[in-house]
């Protein structure tokens, strides 16, 4: 078994991550495959695994408002499209031999387990995957707080948040040449630079319990892996 710096995490996954734009796919098969492959991977060096996955691919809430659909509302169907990002992470992750569950934060017995923070630990005490599906299961909240939430409540070491980024710049790096990146960054550091690593409520959520974020490109091949066994990579804050 390959030393890791990591015994239990959570990985946060954008929606955007499993689609193509360029194909107009919200789920792209070639990147499915490649980000379960690098999650199995990982789950079979012992490295206890829980999942958060976005649902912007498919519907974001804030879409709705656009739209002229209720806020409410709109995050409501953008909750249920983290259900379909979390069932296509599971069967693909099965088909290639890992143990999964899918708990919701929404109940939907038919779909998923009902999530409870007990079962979830047990379940990656077993050395089964869990996806965690429907954000917090209440409108106005993003599944970056997910993430700060289920971290906590499972006590995960750190928080894996991947992105189409290799770190934390202190501008944007697609549209700035001299856009510079930070190797580590505190917490204090993030709020008096003004650097958007998570929304207001999900950084709170981890500095209060201080609870490391590791901002990382998921596109970079064995990333995660690197991540989790403590090599340079992306941007730490703690």
């Amino acid at each position: 078994m390959n030393q890791t710096k990591y015994k239990r995490i959570i990985l946060k996954i954008s929606g955007e991550i499993l689609g193509c734009r360029e194909e107009g796919e919200p789920i792209h098969s070639k990147s499915l495959e490649n980000i379960c492959e690098e999650i199995k991977a990982v789950a079979d060096m012992g490295v206890e695994i829980g999942l958060v996955v976005g649902g912007g691919n498919i519907f974001r809430g804030l879409q709705g408002s656009d739209k002229g659909i209720d806020r409410t509302t709109g995050d409501s169907m953008g909750m249920l499209a983290t259900v379909i990002n979390g069932l296509a992470l599971m069967d693909r992750l099965e088909k290639i031999g890992a143990v999964v569950r899918v708990q919701s934060a929404i109940p939907m017995d038919k779909l998923a387990e009902p999530y409870i923070q007990r079962r979830a630990i047990r379940h990656l005490e077993r050395g089964r995957i869990v996806i965690f599906v429907s954000g917090t299961g209440n409108p106005y909240f993003s599944t970056d707080t997910t993430a700060a939430l289920r971290a906590s409540e499972i006590s995960a070491e750190v928080i894996l948040k991947a992105t189409k980024v290799d770190g934390i710049y202190d501008k944007d790096p697609h549209k700035f040449e001299d856009a510079q990146k930070f190797d580590s960054l505190t917490y204090m550091d993030c709020l008096e630079k003004r650097l958007s690593v998570m929304d207001s409520t999900a950084f709170s959520l981890c500095m209060d319990n201080a609870m490391p974020i590791l901002v990382f490109d998921l596109q970079q091949k064995n990333s995660i892996r690197q991540a989790v066994c403590g090599e340079t990579i992306g941007t730490i804050v703690s």
